[in-house]
């Protein structure tokens, strides 16, 4: 069996190991009970090494697609009955709109758009590691729910993660969220009541659009620029409305992979002292970064700044661990409003990421994920330079793009794209008034994907559809 190895990926061999059985499997339609290559065999024809071989076929039996028998080796495992779709829903962005429609990918089109990591990406072994190792050595308590705060392992930990990017606060002024999305539910309760201004990005993360209006806050939009909010446009906002918060991206801003210039964001802590408004700073990509780049958080703000971050986008959204830092008075409101919506947060999957963050591997995992997204960022950019693709900015790392095409229009381009088995993210869903838009969301690490090339073609200027579908010999 011909693995197809490439030592020269980024992928650990281990992961491609994997992927190739799996793939063989799939697309072999090999029938359980069908007996695999002995270990030698394997790891020979392959040249790798017995250990790396056995690590693959260990973590696919606990996968379920392989099963053990003691002195016969692996096989190809009996597979579940496939489960219904509709209870089966995964959560993207845009689904809140129809209340319950979680799923509209049911033919497993490419989400091209999605704001998180393919699943090939992830290296579960090391969570599978730090699970291991914390129920192996903190046992007491362990299921129990978090102290107020969060964690004492873990704060300590992201005091130190804070210090490193020179965001001064200490562990007192460090609460644990269930992710960012829930640090701002949080932010929202105890700042904002029905009625209230604040300012957002236009574009700008739709989630966080349709949490606020949720609470009754109105939303007072501020174009998002190059090198971040519209100065003009926020002081005229400011002017007639006195907004009470800003809600901002400093870093690889979702959707436009812009990061704020160090004179924007001087100009916004000296609107937010002299119109008296809280800035809430979400750096959820932050770990991404390349480059020096400007945090409102790193810059004196005299409180005026609230940081939220998490590891959902870099490590697991199924751990749900996020975090804030804010001042004293802030921290103790918020610790109120937490306890009483939600009792507390995991201790259990705080453990773990205190684990990862304290033994060096998530600093690892996270080095490795930069050089690749910056590998798939170039070759984006190439490939949409060549079919004269318009992009909006190029960020200096991150995940996204904020491009559109050269012909067309929305609709033709939704419908181009499921002919060829990709789903978009269109520029109304990062609108705070849903208004449509001829921009769109690609996250570089789908974009190399075949389906996402002839895409990226069809939709280029003087070409038709049904030429790229020939192409492609779909």
């Amino acid at each position: 069996m011909d693995l197809g190895i490439d030592r020269q990926a980024l992928v650990p061999v281990v992961q491609q190991i994997v992927s190739a059985v799996a793939a063989w499997i799939r697309e072999g339609g090999v029938s359980p009970g069908t007996r695999l290559p002995s270990i030698r065999q394997l790891a020979r024809d392959n040249l790798l090494s017995q250990s790396n071989v056995i690590e693959a076929c260990e973590r696919m039996v606990a996968q379920g697609l392989l099963a053990s028998r003691q002195g016969s080796g692996f096989f190809v495992a009996e597979q579940p009955a496939a489960s219904d779709p509709q209870h089966e829903c995964q959560w993207y962005e845009g689904a809140e709109q129809g209340w319950g429609s979680f799923t509209d990918n049911p033919l497993g089109e490419l989400t091209l758009g999605c704001g998180w990591l393919p699943d090939t990406w992830r290296e579960s072994d090391d969570i599978s590691y730090a699970i291991r190792e914390v129920t192996r050595t903190n046992t007491a308590g362990l299921f129990s729910y978090s102290t107020p705060l969060g964690l004492p392992a873990l704060r300590e930990q992201l005091l130190k993660r804070l210090t490193h990017i020179h965001i001064g606060t200490s562990a007192d002024r460090i609460l644990t969220t269930q992710g960012a999305s829930h640090a701002q539910d949080l932010l929202i309760r105890t700042l904002l009541k029905a009625g209230d201004r604040v300012v957002v990005e236009s574009p700008g993360y739709g989630n966080l659009y349709r949490l606020l209006a949720f609470h009754g806050v109105t939303l007072l939009e501020v174009p998002r620029t190059r090198g971040g909010p519209d100065i003009p446009a926020l002081e005229m906002l400011l002017r007639v409305h006195r907004p009470k918060c800003l809600f901002i991206n400093s870093l690889y801003h979702n959707p436009t992979g812009t990061s704020l210039s160090l004179a924007v964001a001087e100009r916004l802590l000296q609107l937010a002292q002299a119109q008296d408004f809280f800035i809430i700073e979400e750096d959820v990509y932050g770990d991404l970064q390349h480059a020096t780049c400007t945090r409102l958080s790193a810059l004196p703000h005299k409180d005026r700044v609230i940081y939220v971050s998490s590891f959902s986008k870099t490590l697991s959204s199924a751990l749900r661990v996020g975090y804030l830092t804010a001042s004293t008075a802030i921290i103790e409101q918020l610790v109120k409003v937490k306890t009483l919506t939600g009792i507390g947060t995991s201790r259990f999957a705080e453990a773990v990421v205190a684990t990862l963050l304290a033994n060096g591997t998530y600093r690892k995992w996270v080095q490795r994920l930069r050089k690749r997204l910056s590998t798939e960022m170039a070759m984006t950019l190439q490939v949409l330079e060549d079919e004269e693709w318009e992009v909006f900015a190029v960020p200096a790392g991150g995940m996204f793009l904020w491009v559109r095409p050269g012909v067309g229009n929305c609709l033709q381009w939704q419908d181009k794209a499921r002919k060829l088995g990709v789903l978009l993210s269109p520029g109304s869903l990062f609108s705070p008034t849903g208004e449509h838009n001829d921009w769109l969301r690609i996250n570089v690490a789908y974009a190399c994907d075949q389906r996402a090339l002839a895409l990226f073609k069809a939709m280029g200027p003087a070409r038709s559809t049904s030429t790229v579908l020939k192409a492609t010999g779909m």
